[in-house]
């Protein structure tokens, strides 16, 4: 690949917009879709899912863990999802969130960026809460193959608050999350590129009270929350400000809450409302 991941995702975004189509197969959705609560099951939601978002969206994330629960079968199921968005040129964010150390994290980088690797995407998202250069391995191995990185940073969930927005010398633990990442970036980049380190920042957090503001290299925002989380659309500008053209908003409930038959008119349908609140 002759482009960075950072300026992959830019080139995606501006041609089809922020909307990014989670694959989360829940048990509740799996019974709603008619499908069986097995690694047949999953296998059939993902693949249809792609097939829908194919041609409308520039990007999807599996939720590794519902494929997960199905052991083995689960995984195999996971690798034809896996391969089925790639082969339908769709950027694939592998949601695994994983953290470890040494040899052990670049086991995992291994695993889901490796080319040719059964579990190949195009990014996967990672924890730095063993320390941010406990990941180093993971930024190497991506950048050798145009992969992608994303680091939680700030989510919304509450029970994040304590740790994420704890303050150290004079920042907060996310600032310095951010810092970090910017400073990799700011390495491997030219001033008017993005970098390919991008973080977590949730749809709903408070940037004020996260202790977190815009940060330079830009680099891809991966923005789960909006749709069933409450954010919507709209939101997106004022919600990111000067970062707005970095996020990736990631649905998926409230799309895939639209069923098998429902489910490419309701990307369509968001989309729109992405490009009318952009044009707005």
């Amino acid at each position: 690949m002759s482009a960075g991941f950072g300026e992959r995702v830019r080139a995606a975004l501006r041609s089809s917009g922020p909307l990014c189509v989670g694959i989360d197969p829940h048990a509740a959705l799996l019974d709603a879709w008619g499908l069986t609560q097995d690694a047949a099951g999953v296998r059939e939601f993902g693949l249809r899912t792609v097939d829908a978002a194919a041609g409308r969206v520039a990007i999807v994330k599996p939720q590794v863990s519902f494929f997960e629960r199905f052991g083995s079968a689960g995984f195999v199921a996971l690798e034809e999802v896996l391969a089925a968005a790639r082969a339908a040129e769709l950027i694939v964010i592998a949601d695994a969130k994983r953290g470890d150390i040494g040899s052990t994290m670049d086991a995992y980088a291994a695993a889901w960026l490796t080319p040719g690797s059964a579990l190949e995407a195009d990014a996967l998202t990672v924890s730095p809460y063993l320390g941010v250069g406990a990941l180093d391995g993971v930024f190497s191995l991506a950048a050798q193959h145009g992969k992608g990185v994303f680091v939680l940073a700030a989510t919304s969930n509450p029970e994040a608050e304590p740790l994420q927005r704890s303050r150290g010398d004079d920042r907060s633990v996310a600032a310095g999350v951010l810092a970090e990442v910017s400073r990799r970036n700011a390495q491997a980049v030219a001033a008017d590129e993005w970098g390919s380190i991008g973080v977590v920042i949730g749809a709903t957090v408070d940037w004020s009270a996260a202790g977190i503001d815009a940060f330079a290299p830009a680099a891809p925002i991966l923005a789960p929350g909006f749709g069933a989380q409450g954010a919507e659309p709209a939101d997106l500008a004022h919600r990111f400000g000067a970062m707005a053209a970095c996020v990736i908003a990631s649905e998926s409930r409230s799309i895939l809450g639209a069923g098998p038959d429902g489910i490419a008119a309701a990307i369509e349908a968001r989309v729109a409302q992405y490009q009318e609140a952009a044009r707005g």
